[in-house]
Parts: C-alpha cells; structure tokens; sequence
C-alpha cells in the first residue's frame, strides 16, 4: 500500500505535533535573538563587528554542515536520540558564549557548540518526523505549524532577551537560556521513532543511503531548490544578526530593534501556517517564487523610503509575513520529489545550502560595515538574490522522482 493511500486514514499524532513545535520554538528562539548579545558584549571585550558577526557565521555554517549528518542518523536510529544530543549542545555553547573572553572562545561556543545544538534539533530533524507521522494530504499544512512554532519562539525571545539584559545583564541572560535548552531532550520523548516506523513503498524500503544522494544530486529540480534556498538563509541570517545594530546605526531608539524582531516573529506565525495551506493546496514552486520577489520589494521599498520607527515597524510586518514562510512548501517539495525514508538527510541537504547562505549573510554583514561604516551594500545584494532565487523557482518539477533501480556491486 503506498505512503498517500495509508497515511490519508490516519488521524493527527498530536503529542508529535505539540512537543515537536515546541522544540522548534526553544531551538529557533534563542539564535533569533543573538543579534541583540551583540553591541553589550563588543563593549565589553572591545572586539569589532567582524568578531561577532564571525561567530555567528560559523555557527549558521556549523548548523548547516550538522544538517545532513543528524538528519540520516534520525532517520535510520531515530529523532529522540538526535534531540537529546540537540539539548547538550545548545546549552553548554550558550553557557560557555557567556563566560567567553577571547574571539576564538567566542566562536567555538557560540559558533560550533550553539551550531551543531540547531543542527541536531531544527526543523529539518522535525519535520522528518513530522513527514513520517502525519497524513499525507495533511503534511505541509504541520509544516507551516512547526514553522510557525520558530517564529513565535522568536516574537517571545525577542521581548525576553531584551529585558532579561537590561535587568541581569548579558552574561546571565545567556546563562537562563542555556538552563532552558534542557528541556529539549524532555520534549523530545513523545518524537521516538526512526523511518521504519513510516509507511513505506517497496521501492522506498529497497533503497540505500547511496541510491538516495545520487537521485537527489541527479535531479535538475532538486539542484534549483537548493540554490534557491541558499538565497533565503543569506537574507534572514543578515537580518537576524545585524538589523538591531543596523536599527542603532540610523539613530533609531534600541526598543524598536525589540520590537521589530518581535514583529517578525509574531507575522510569521501568521505567514507560515496561511504558508502550510496554501503549499498544500496550491503549487508550492510558484508560491516559493512570489515569496522571495515580495522580500525583494520590501527591502527595496524600506531603503528607499524615509526610515523612522514607523517604517521599521512596517518593513518588519511585511518581512515576518514572509520570514519563514519558504520552510513548509520547500519541505513539502522534498517529500513529493523523494517520499519520507531519507528525507531528514535530503531536507538537511537543503537545509545546508540555507545555510551556506546564512554564513555568508552574516558574515558578509559584518565585514562590509567595516569597510564602508554601512549595512547598505549587503541589503543590495540580498534584494538581487530575491529575484535570482524566484527565477531558479520557476521551472522545478513538482512531482515525484521514478527511483533508482539498485547496482549489481552494492
């Protein structure tokens, strides 16, 4: 019996659902607030902007490096064992990033430890279980829902960090967020389960870890994909990372930088579930197309316009509808291209490229704004690669892949 015929008679896991948006609340919310450690800890260490904009570099690099490695080992020994290892590293980075006082510190605990802690618990390990547990005609629909769990992980960790720095300081607030990431593990229970427990087609259950990579790197519609997503990472990392010294730079007051990533986070709770339906419904190419030509507009729009807090609060409203709405349907294509059995390495894969983008988001930030003291040039950029990624959209395939057939020497 195939994976769509057998799953559609399924009901919703919601214990898989809730605790599995949950982890994707905890995972996202803490690294969508980094950009906020940034200018307490530079005046206390006396480091440059490069310094920290490294670090989260290599912990987006780290993060997308992790992807394909935690999304194989959850799908052949199972989520939960991924998640608990999620919950160690995320915590002992985010302490160690406190108590760091050298760069190279910073960028081992904020950047490789906090890096492989999203790796192990992102939303590419979830929504392979999500995939495996949920009904087909349902699937991209809890995908806009944990997609939307991240976003309200970051509309409630903006406020929350802001204020636990301005009342405990930095150093603590890193510290209470690292006690946080142990929960991880906890949540994590109610995801048991690896890819045999999916419903399998034979062709599916035949296939090899091998088979599956050369399918993938074989197809034209799956190389656009990847390309496009890079695109994503380099304009939400940027953004995440250095919009509130961006905010500061234009002589806007700091609570607007709160504010506004709080905004980002709340629309796109909005943006991603109505993201999950309309991916379910209609054809998800075309929508991961619209997505990125209407960011293109609105950093178009905001550099153009005067900037005050009132057209901050609107770029950010505008930026959060859209922020993680590419997540669901550009999952969503994996599973039609693939199925469900590799897809935590084959959506982590992806993922890499995202985040390929976001090193070179953050970095590039960073390093530009020391040569030429503005944000400027890398907002130009990322509005060019929102047109270049809505062009690669265009002509991929949305149907499922005919299999590779197994080799006599394997």
């Amino acid at each position: 019996m195939s994976d769509s015929s057998f799953s559609q008679k399924r009901a919703l896991p919601w214990a898989v659902v809730i605790c599995g948006c949950l982890i994707a609340m905890f995972t996202f919310g803490p690294r969508s607030a980094m950009g906020f450690f940034q200018l307490p800890m530079l005046e206390v260490h006396g480091w440059d902007r490069t310094t920290f904009g490294l670090a989260m570099a290599i912990q987006n690099l780290v993060w997308g490096l992790g992807q394909p490695f935690f999304g194989a080992i959850s799908d052949k020994f199972g989520t939960w064992r991924v998640l608990a290892v999620s919950g160690i590293f995320y915590s002992s980075g985010l302490y160690l990033m406190s108590i760091a006082d050298t760069p190279l510190m910073l960028h081992v605990a904020g950047g490789v430890l906090v890096g492989l802690g999203i790796a192990s618990g992102s939303f590419t390990i979830i929504m392979a279980s999500f995939a495996r547990n949920v009904p087909a005609d349902k699937r991209t629909i809890v995908f806009g829902f944990g997609t939307a769990a991240g976003s309200a992980g970051m509309a409630l960790f903006a406020p929350i960090s802001v204020a636990m720095i301005a009342n405990l300081g930095w150093q603590d607030t890193l510290v209470w967020l690292g006690m946080l990431m142990l929960l991880i593990p906890i949540l994590g229970i109610a995801l048991i389960g690896n890819a045999s427990n999916a419903s399998l087609s034979k062709a599916e259950l035949e296939q090899t870890i091998g088979h599956a990579l050369r399918e993938a790197l074989r197809h034209k519609s799956y190389l656009l994909l990847v390309s496009g997503f890079f695109v994503c990472g380099f304009q939400v990392a940027f953004i995440t990372a250095h919009f509130p010294a961006y905010i500061s730079d234009i002589g806007i007051d700091a609570k607007y930088a709160g504010l506004a990533i709080m905004l980002i986070g709340l629309f796109n709770v909005f943006g991603s579930i109505a993201s999950g339906f309309i991916g379910q419904k209609y054809s998800k190419r075309y929508f991961l197309a619209y997505i990125y030509i209407g960011r293109s507009i609105a950093v178009t729009a905001f550099l153009l316009f005067p900037q005050t807090p009132t057209t901050v609060m609107l770029f950010a409203g505008a930026m959060g509808v859209l922020w993680l709405s590419t997540v669901a349907p550009t999952n969503g294509l994996v599973a039609v291209m693939f199925g469900t059995r590799y897809m935590g390495m084959l959506g982590g894969l992806v993922f890499f490229s995202h985040q390929v983008g976001s090193f070179l988001g953050v970095w590039l930030g960073g390093y530009l704004y020391d040569i030429y003291g503005t944000y400027n040039p890398v907002w130009w950029i990322g509005v060019v690669l929102g047109i270049f990624a809505a062009i690669v959209h265009w002509p991929i395939e949305e149907k499922a892949v005919p299999r590779l057939q197994p080799t006599p020497v394997e």
